[in-house]
């Protein structure tokens, strides 16, 4: 069956609309929000003079030296797109929040009322200038996925036209914010796979083995179908999870630990049942009674952390009372949580170091905190990765719960440093390390930075000797030369690497070697 089609409304550049928004910026000025120290999002004004979503921070600044730079704040763009969402809600019901920026509605209704997809997308448009203050543009399409591409490109594609509409499409167009597949689209791309169309022109076996699961699902998409069908059996009805507040309350802080309790329990419920929640039905009842409901779709099965950041969300944009909403006239005594559309919960894949719940995370933390507490602050140390040329400078170790700021910046350009990839072991002290040539004879570094033979053999730390297969280098890199101090004093430093060959009992191994002070040491290990 072709899938269901859909209206969405999606707000260009919604970041940087909520940012200036909440800072009182001028709207037409360049503005970008960084996340990472990267352009996240950025208004017309600041592409106009060359920026970029992805690009760093000081290179935007480059380009535009009067650009307005906004930190990501998930929070204050739900807060803040909430009226777009009643002004939409008021045209046409069944409205989905996919992120803040973007809402889906079955497309059905509202054609059906005003005539046409075109007739019901020029009203919704004028409708959220009207109410909302905001621009938007409307698109319509079978599926979610084809929809969003629509609404950015301003157009209705008629029934069964999907798979010609995404065909000649680039194929980045798979990696949407919240997919995070910017890996699958670079492998498709060295393998030749340059548009939609020919992704959805691979097998769908094929592309199970080779790509895995995640990469099935986006190739559902690229071939105009549902990324996950949903299961279609009843939900039991005890799956609702809802907590009385009391007394009620009227500021978001307060609500966020019932929203935490709440995505906890309904999560639990979910695993026992061996499901995951792709669409959350937000609920809520005033002292009043006034009743607020909101439906959430998200690309990915729901995580209780990411559960309990949409009911945040949502609880702020409802009491925030900016114009246009639907703030309640009293406080919220009851809340409710309830999945409208779960997948099975092998669709939720987890990696086992970076768990996207976060539990896993605040377990170790409070680990890591009572082992402080029992050997002092400096008994858990975090690398921080920063700036530098020897590999030593760009890693600082720093206490568990101290702020993770690197010590030299990592945006300089930084010459002379060793390019990727870094070693994957170093030394807490350089090893010693002889270098020889095809006599025994040590290899050293002349005056105009040269070796003096090429090395042959190499023994580390008074060991026995190992063949070298390969070598790069030498490459000198004099730093503090300008510097008269004697705790800056100028120091003279040549790398080396070297590939020694396999033995009997050990395999091929690869070293950076360091030529300081007339002698040579290891100061990383490849693997």
């Amino acid at each position: 069956m072709p899938p269901p089609r859909r209206l969405v409304v999606w707000c260009p550049d919604w970041p940087v609309v909520a940012a200036a928004l909440a800072a009182g910026l001028d709207p037409v000025a360049p503005a970008a929000v960084f996340v990472a120290n990267r352009v996240l999002a950025c208004s017309q004004a600041a592409r106009d003079n060359g920026v970029r979503r992805g690009m760093r921070r000081r290179e935007a600044q480059g380009r535009c030296p009067d650009l307005a730079v906004c930190e990501h704040d998930p929070a204050r763009d739900a807060r803040l797109f909430e009226p777009v969402v009643a002004a939409v809600e008021s045209l046409a019901p069944g409205v989905e929040v996919v992120r803040p920026g973007l809402v889906a509605v079955p497309a059905k209704g509202p054609a059906g009322y005003f005539g046409s997809d075109v007739d019901a997308a020029e009203r919704i448009v004028d409708e959220v200038a009207a109410r909302a203050d905001a621009e938007c543009q409307v698109g319509v399409a079978d599926g979610l996925f084809a929809a969003i591409l629509a609404a950015r490109r301003g157009v209705v594609v008629e029934p069964g036209g999907v798979p010609g509409f995404l065909a000649p499409m680039r194929v980045d167009e798979i990696d949407y914010p919240g997919a995070d597949r910017g890996e699958l689209v670079d492998l498709l791309r060295r393998l030749g796979i340059r548009t939609l169309g020919d992704f959805a022109a691979l097998p769908a076996s094929d592309v199970a083995t080779r790509f895995g699961r995640d990469a099935l699902v986006a190739h559902r998409a690229a071939s105009g179908r549902e990324e996950r069908p949903p299961e279609r059996r009843a939900l039991p009805p005890d799956l609702v999870v809802s907590e009385n507040l009391d007394p009620p309350v009227e500021r978001v802080d307060a609500a966020a630990f019932v929203a935490k309790a709440l995505a906890e329990r309904l999560h639990v419920r979910l695993g026992e049942l061996g499901l995951a929640c792709t669409r959350l039905g937000i609920s809520a009842r005033t002292e009043h009674g006034e009743e607020l409901h909101r439906m959430w779709r998200c690309a990915e099965p729901l995580t209780p952390s990411g559960t309990a950041d949409r009911v945040r969300w949502q609880l702020d944009g409802w009491l925030s009372g900016r114009r246009g909403a639907q703030r309640p006239t009293a406080g919220v005594e009851l809340l409710s949580l309830h999945p409208d559309e779960v997948v099975g919960a092998g669709a939720l894949q987890l990696d086992l170091v970076n768990s996207a719940t976060g539990e896993a995370d605040a377990r170790a933390g409070r680990a890591f905190v009572r082992v402080q507490g029992m050997l002092g602050p400096d008994a858990v140390l975090v690398g921080v990765l920063g700036g530098g040329r020897d590999l030593r400078d760009r890693v600082r170790l720093v206490p568990w719960g101290d702020e993770r700021a690197p010590a030299l910046d990592p945006e300089r350009p930084w010459p002379g440093r060793i390019p990727a990839p870094s070693p994957a072991v170093l030394p807490d002290s350089p090893w010693p390390v002889a270098v020889l040539d095809a006599d025994e004879q040590p290899v050293r570094i002349t005056d105009r930075n040269r070796l003096t033979a090429a090395p042959v053999r190499v023994v580390v730390s008074g060991g026995r000797s190992r063949a070298v297969r390969g070598w790069a280098g030498p490459w000198p890199v004099e730093e503090r030369w300008w510097s008269e101090s004697a705790s800056l004093a100028p120091r003279l430093v040549t790398r080396m690497q070297v590939v020694l060959e396999a033995e009997d009992d050990v395999g091929e191994a690869a070293l950076l070697l360091v030529h300081e002070d007339g002698r040579w040491w290891v100061q990383g290990a490849y693997r």
